[in-house]
């Protein structure tokens, strides 16, 4: 941007004596005044409506006008604009998440207060059908879990069964013609076996790891 330089100093002709050629304004030097004010002119921004091209820069302490949430156009915003408008992306009660980063968020966006939030667990959507989930910040679940050591038995009982078969009894020999019979069957009664069927021991006595698929990532809830 160009500013304007006066190349001829006309009040030194006033205290010149009369007759001194110098003392004379020349249009030579009118127009050259005049062509230092239009190049001057020519490189600066109208008060209404500029465009800007290059990358201008705003003065320290440069008062704009704040503009509307919602415009879309090219019109220069302000930093309290920003401000407010990241303030509206994160309310209070709004959890910030970083990857890699562990500064506190009110360092890096500038505004509110934040805490840390959520240490060692997963969120999980709301969910009023479900009583685990039907409350803001409601926590539950468990990182371990045990299962003791234990044994299943089972005892069978014989509810009474038949044997077949039979026993031949003669009264006299067969090869004198005497008569046979058979006995037939013969039932138990019902009893206790005392058969006792044991399967394998199954499980471990002592803490047993009961996560889900994660990444560990940096979270902090906006409370002010």
């Amino acid at each position: 941007m160009t500013n304007y330089t006066q190349s001829t100093n006309f009040a030194t002709k006033d205290a010149l004596t009369s007759g001194d050629p110098l003392k004379i304004v020349k249009g030579t030097e009118i127009n050259t005044e005049f062509a230092n004010i239009a190049i001057a002119v020519a490189t600066k921004a109208d008060l209404a409506s500029p465009t800007f091209t290059g990358t201008p820069t705003l003065p320290t302490g440069t008062i704009g006008v704040t503009q509307s949430f919602g415009n879309s156009t090219t019109a220069l915003a302000t930093t309290a604009f920003v401000q407010a408008a990241l303030q509206l992306l994160h309310p209070v009660g709004s959890i910030y998440i970083n990857a890699t980063n562990a500064t506190n968020p009110g360092t890096l966006l500038g505004f509110g207060t934040w805490t840390a939030f959520g240490a060692g667990r997963v969120p999980v959507g709301f969910n009023s059908a479900n009583v685990l989930f039907d409350t803001a910040e409601e926590t539950g679940g468990y990182a371990d879990s045990t299962l003791p050591t234990h044994t299943h038995t089972a005892t069978v009982t014989d509810g009474g069964h038949s044997h077949t078969g039979g026993v031949s009894i003669y009264n006299n020999p067969a090869s004198t013609g005497g008569a046979s019979a058979a006995g037939g069957p013969s039932n138990t009664g019902t009893a206790t076996t005392g058969i006792t069927v044991t399967n394998a021991s199954a499980g471990t006595s002592g803490t047993n790891t009961n996560y889900q698929p994660y990444i560990t990532v940096y979270m902090w809830k906006r409370t002010a």
